[in-house]
Formats: C-alpha cells, structure tokens, sequence
C-alpha cells in the first residue's frame, strides 16, 4: 500500500501481526488498476457474481464471499492448509480492522498483479473451496 493511500496517523502493527491499511474511520479503496485487474482474474461461471464489499469490490458464489480487493491488497478465501501457503509465499492474514482477522481468508502476495497465472490459480482454488461451503439465502431487504 502506497503511504498516500494510508491515512495520516495509522497505528503500526505489533510485531508477527500484518498491517491493515484501516484506520479508525477510513477504509482503503481500490483504484481502476486494481479493480480492472481483479475482474480478468475472475473465472468466467455463470455461479460466480460480483458486488461491493469494504468498499471495494468482492466476487461470491451460492452467496459466499470467495475473493474481493480491499484497497490494493487481493484477498482469498481457503483451507487453513491453503493459506498457510499463501502465508509462506509472501501473503498476510486479512485484516480489515487492525488486530482482527478475517478467519478463513488471507491477503495474496501484494505481488499479485504481476504473476496473473498464479494469481488466477489461487482465486480459482479459493472458488472451488468457497463452493463447497453451503448456500447462503439472500437475506430479506428492510422496507
């Protein structure tokens, strides 16, 4: 995350715990490079939908949130042994508010845009895993 995208007085995380760009009161955007970049990566299946989320932009199948952005960072949904090798290959936990971690996703190396390949295989893993999950139903819009 560029300095400039993070706002002025962002606490430092403590030492073994990623950084998440959110500060009190901000949430980190995603510019076009990355939201463009995003959407390529998405698998073409008609289950596969995409809407906001944090902000920025998030893709779901049977209702679960597999893979979204969340400022410039590329998040993933997988099994613990997945993303412990996300974690071994350069990722961070998934963060959204500093100190609470998202359990079950984690952040791909900030990498990711340059190695689309790869990149692509993990979405496409964090997919099939989400699609085992069960359904969630859409929930009822408040009048």
């Amino acid at each position: 995350m560029t300095p400039s995208r993070i706002q002025a007085g962002a606490k430092k995380s403590a030492p073994g715990r990623s950084a998440s760009p959110m500060t009190k009161g901000s949430m980190p955007k995603s510019g076009e490079k990355e939201t463009s970049a995003f959407k390529a990566l998405l698998p073409k299946d008609p289950a596969v939908t995409s809407r906001p989320m944090f902000g920025n932009i998030a893709a779901f199948v049977n209702g679960n949130m597999f893979a979204g952005l969340f400022g410039e960072d590329l998040f993933v949904r997988l099994s613990d042994e997945e993303q412990a090798r996300v974690l071994s290959e350069g990722g961070k936990a998934f963060e959204p508010m500093p100190g609470h971690a998202m359990k079950g996703y984690v952040c791909v190396a900030s990498t990711w845009q340059r190695d689309p390949a790869k990149t692509r295989a993990w979405v496409g893993r964090s997919l099939d895993w989400s699609r085992k999950l069960p359904a969630k139903k859409p929930k009822g819009r408040a009048s």
